[in-house]
């Protein structure tokens, strides 16, 4: 069972999907799908949201336990429907520089940037997801990221005893 209708001013259901899917659509989320593919958000119960992916990249923010502040994981999608970890963000600097382990040194972001910092991940252990699994808790309050488009908060689609969720791209019908 879901959360009561917190984000009903976020987001709009737009019926059942072949898949049992629920279609939402954010403020500001293209109506069309460009890429013609979307990021399907599962758990063990079943689809819980289709999101349409505008282009080849999405991010995911949630905050940090140890440090309280948001922290962003970026993704480019691969041709394959696979995605990339391509860039770690953050309001705190001590977010990236002590509980990611990183070798480089992280900068500041562009002033147009969501975080304060910036930082490329390990290229030595390059990660690389056909699926991607969250615990989307109150707490992390994590948030998927597509461009062009309003933040949609992907917890308050699960209980808090099962806050799991897998992200998958999948093509567009």
């Amino acid at each position: 069972m879901r959360k009561p209708a917190v984000v009903v001013t976020l987001l709009v259901c737009l019926g059942m999907l072949s898949g049992g899917a629920i279609a939402v659509a954010a403020q500001g989320i293209p109506k069309q799908d460009v890429s013609g593919r979307s990021i399907v958000i599962t758990n063990d119960d079943g689809g819980l949201a289709s999101v349409p992916l505008p282009g080849d990249t999405f991010a995911v923010s949630y905050r940090n336990s140890i440090y309280g502040t948001i922290a962003e994981e970026r993704y480019t999608v691969l041709p394959d429907g696979s995605f990339r970890l391509d860039q770690l963000a953050a309001d705190q600097l001590a977010v990236l520089e002590e509980y990611y382990g990183v070798p480089g040194a992280p900068t500041p972001a562009d002033s147009s940037d969501r975080r304060n910092f910036v930082v490329d991940p390990d290229p030595a252990h390059p990660a690389v997801f056909t699926d991607l699994s969250l615990a989307a808790t109150d707490l992390g309050e994590r948030t998927l990221h597509l461009p062009g488009a309003a933040p949609v908060p992907l917890w308050p689609l699960v209980n808090d005893d099962q806050p799991f969720i897998l992200l998958d791209i999948k093509e567009t019908p």
